[in-house]
């Protein structure tokens, strides 16, 4: 029961959020809208840039800063064009610059300031992004605002310590509860991740969780025999949709809600502006999760279901069963259980577009998808939400109360973003 509750209050304030807020979010109409002509494939084209400059196997820790970073300086290059929502990092009225340029510019600025080892890769990227537009002052000047956009947020973000070695050592005790490393990486990932500087939470800490259900609470053993049964690699009583669903959300979240996004500007024909505003809010909610997510992830030190279906012996729970032999049907990422940052991620993802553009159903598909390429039809991005916090369980990778709690975490994020974040301009009064 609790549980239905819970999703039932995620549905609901989803919905008024959505109801209250959509009309506001989507950008520019009717004969205030700037950039009418011009299409908001250059801000998916830089979108696909960066993915492709990363690769798939980049750290996801920077790969959502970056990003955050990149579309962020889009957005404010556009914003000091026509100011329809406030900037973030850059202030200079730019009138007679033109969009494509200045847009293309701030993107290319912030990659190669990122990767400078891709220059020439990216130099190519930014030729032919800029091969249509006419060549002249406003092409110059939209160059030279872009160039000053991305530079801003590179020098903001210049010491936060992002590119710290990720490899950490962990000096728990050995008993029961404490996160231990798993296979097939004995290590713990960028403990400094912790302090990291939020874009737009007040700290990382702002809305850490609660503490998890005791070892010997009820909560405890029913969550325990779930993924237990659920999502061991053999013997499991997971059905065959469950597998999918596992392997269907365990790619990076960067990929994922990056591509749901894609989908959502694309299905809604969102407008220039309104789509490099949503790019970069969806993008600094993923960056804010992994902070806020690593916060409560070493705050409350919890061990992986690896761990604890192994160690069940001594965890003074009469109620859990032992197995010595028991593994995950997928890899546990090196890195605390409670909270699920996946769970985090993808809630504050759903709760921004669902807020920005209704909560509407949606085709996507995944790079981890089995049989590859596979599409999956979501009826909305928060029932998408769920289900992406669902698939950590099928995974055997996370307990249920984590990923309820990093839903309850992502929604409290998504929600600060969208009430605090680049906000629409202010109508002049008549």
């Amino acid at each position: 029961m609790k549980k239905l509750v819970y999703y039932f209050l995620v549905f609901a304030s989803i919905a008024l959020v959505a109801f209250t807020a959509a009309f506001e979010h989507r950008g520019g109409k009717g004969k205030e809208a700037p950039f009418r002509n011009h299409s908001n494939a250059v801000i998916i084209a830089w979108n696909a840039t960066a993915f492709e400059t990363m690769g798939p196997t980049y750290n996801p820790l920077l790969a959502s800063r970056i990003l955050a970073m990149m579309h962020l300086a889009m957005h404010d290059a556009l914003n000091n064009i026509a100011p329809v929502y406030d900037t973030y990092a850059y202030h200079r009225a730019e009138k007679k610059a033109d969009p494509i340029a200045a847009v293309s510019a701030a993107a290319h600025s912030v990659l190669v300031g990122s990767f400078p080892d891709k220059r020439e890769q990216l130099d190519a990227a930014l030729e032919r992004a800029l091969k249509d537009v006419k060549s002249g002052g406003d092409r110059d000047r939209g160059i030279i605002l872009g160039e000053d956009a991305g530079q801003a947020i590179l020098l903001m973000r210049s010491k936060d310590g992002a590119f710290a070695d990720p490899v950490g050592k962990l000096d728990n005790p050995d008993q029961p509860g404490f996160y231990q490393p798993t296979p097939p990486t004995p290590f713990v990932f960028a403990p400094f991740w912790t302090a990291m500087p939020t874009f737009a939470l007040k700290s990382p800490w702002q809305f850490r969780i609660g503490p998890m259900p005791a070892l010997t609470s009820k909560e405890y053993s029913e969550d325990f025999k779930e993924v237990q049964r659920k999502g061991s690699k053999t013997n499991s009583t997971r059905t065959s949709e469950e597998t999918f669903i596992a392997n269907f959300w365990y790619e990076f979240s960067e990929i994922g809600w990056n591509g749901i996004t894609v989908t959502a500007v694309r299905d809604t024909n969102l407008d220039l502006v309104a789509t490099a505003r949503l790019f970069a809010l969806v993008n600094m909610s993923r960056a804010d999760s992994y902070t806020a997510g690593w916060d409560s992830k070493f705050h409350h030190n919890f061990w992986r279901p690896y761990t604890a279906i192994r160690n069940a012996a001594c965890d003074n729970n009469d109620q859990t069963n032992e197995d010595a032999a028991w593994e995950p049907l997928l890899n546990t990422p090196p890195v605390h259980d409670y909270p699920s940052t996946h769970s985090v991620l993808g809630n504050a993802a759903a709760t921004i577009l669902a807020g920005t553009l209704g909560d509407r159903s949606f085709t996507m598909t995944s790079t981890s998808a089995v049989p590859t390429n596979t599409t999956r039809t979501l009826k909305s991005f928060t029932y998408a939400a769920i289900e992406n916090g669902d698939s950590r369980v099928f995974a055997g990778i996370h307990f249920r109360f984590s990923c309820e709690s990093g839903l309850a975490l992502g929604k409290d994020i998504g929600d600060w973003i969208l009430n605090t974040s680049l906000k629409p301009k202010a109508k002049p009064k008549a």
